[in-house]
């Protein structure tokens, strides 16, 4: 009876995964897209934080802006974990596991608006460079879907870098 139950248990488990792309490379795509999850959400977190608390002449612009620049990056923690979870493995979702995976630091106290958007400048590009390292390893097992999803996060924090550059300039 015992063997009979196991028996069903075992049909009833789910196939092993295989989408065309060695167990291997797909955890080592993981984990770069791992690492672009928690600058995502880091950069998230700071740009949440900025938002909140900016004062100054430019109140109203850089308080609706990083409003918009937070809710894109909460999206994009969710396309980045499901990216993850779709390569098998789990995604990693603590602020001690973000914290030592991410390349953004945190910011202590509240800078002045100057300072937080030249801040989300260098968190927007950092992003985009962990995203570039994953590029070699997505190119080399043909995995299509993470390439797309990297371009496209590149693209939207490339424009962000740009978009809040242009702040800064005189």
């Amino acid at each position: 009876m015992a063997k009979k139950q196991a028996a069903k248990k075992l049909a009833k488990a789910a196939p092993p995964i295989d989408l065309g792309i060695p167990a291997k490379d797909r955890e080592k795509i993981a984990e770069g897209l791992s690492r672009l999850l928690a600058d995502t959400y880091t950069l998230y977190l700071k740009t949440h934080n900025f938002h909140w608390n900016v004062k100054g002449p430019m109140f109203q612009t850089l308080h609706l802006m990083f409003e918009t620049q937070y809710n894109e990056l909460a999206l994009a923690v969710d396309l980045i974990a499901e990216r993850i979870r779709a390569l098998g493995f789990p995604a990693p979702g603590t602020y001690k596991a973000y914290a030592k995976l991410s390349s953004i630091p945190e910011t202590d106290g509240v800078p002045d608006a100057h300072e937080m958007i030249r801040l989300l400048v260098e968190g927007q590009e950092a992003i985009v460079r962990t995203a570039r390292k994953v590029f070699p390893l997505v190119d080399k097992a043909a995995d299509e879907p993470s390439a797309d999803l990297l371009t496209q996060r590149m693209q939207v924090h490339e424009k962000t870098a740009w978009m809040l550059r242009a702040l800064l300039e005189k």
